[in-house]
Formats: structure tokens, sequence, C-alpha cells
């Protein structure tokens, strides 16, 4: 039979691997996730923002799903699981919004020159 102390020992190092290994399976969970944002915005200043409930009904209608939908200053704010379900809705919401709205992918890694390059895209208004 092995001694008390070695058995303690062996044990303890069990624990420490264990330990180890949950926190990289935690760091591993938490680098997968991957929020994506879309950020809606009139384009005339104080002009109001979409209702929310009007867009979830246009992505509801065609089948994206979304985490939430929040308005902040003026801007509503849709949060997603992942960039092509931000894309998909940001091709929803081109065709189903009126044109004086400006509809900005902005994804978690780098929100601010995302979001100042998609603020300048002019493509919804050319047509």
């Amino acid at each position: 039979m092995a001694s008390p102390n070695l058995t303690l020992r062996r044990l303890s190092w069990a624990m420490a691997a264990l330990i180890m290994f949950s926190a990289l399976l935690l760091a591993w969970a938490a680098m997968q996730t991957q929020d994506s944002t879309l950020a809606i915005r009139s384009v005339n200043r104080g002009a109001s923002m979409p209702d929310g409930f009007s867009v979830w009904h246009h992505l509801d209608a065609n089948g994206i799903q979304f985490k939430s939908i929040t308005p902040k200053d003026d801007v509503l704010l849709i949060t997603f699981d992942s960039s092509a379900q931000s894309a998909a809705a940001k091709k929803v919401l081109d065709r189903s919004l009126a044109h004086d709205y400006i509809i900005a992918q902005q994804d978690e890694d780098n929100q601010a020159a995302v979001w100042l390059t998609r603020l300048r895209d002019t493509s919804r208004l050319a047509g």
C-alpha cells in the first residue's frame, strides 16, 4: 500500500491538472464567442431611429436569429451570434428599411475602425 504522503501528493497533482484543464477549456469557450453587432442610425441628424418591433418583424420573417435589439442614444444596436447572421440581417434591413438609415456592421475585434469605415458606406444612398 502507498504511503499517505505519496497518495496526497498524487491527489494534489491530479487536482492541479484538473484545474488547468478547466481553465484552458473556459478560455477556449470564451474565444469561440464572436458576437457581431449591427448599428442602425438615421442619415439626418435628429430624425427618429427605426422601431425595434418593425426590425424584429423583418428579421423574424426572414428567419434571422438575433440576441438583442437595444436603443442607445440615436442608434439602434442589434446583436448576433456571428458575423454571418449580422451580414444576412444587413442585407434584409437594407431592402426593407427606408433609405433614410445607415446600417453599419461592427464586429467585436475592432469596433472603432469598423464603425468609422462602415458609417462612411454610401452604397445605400446611391440607389
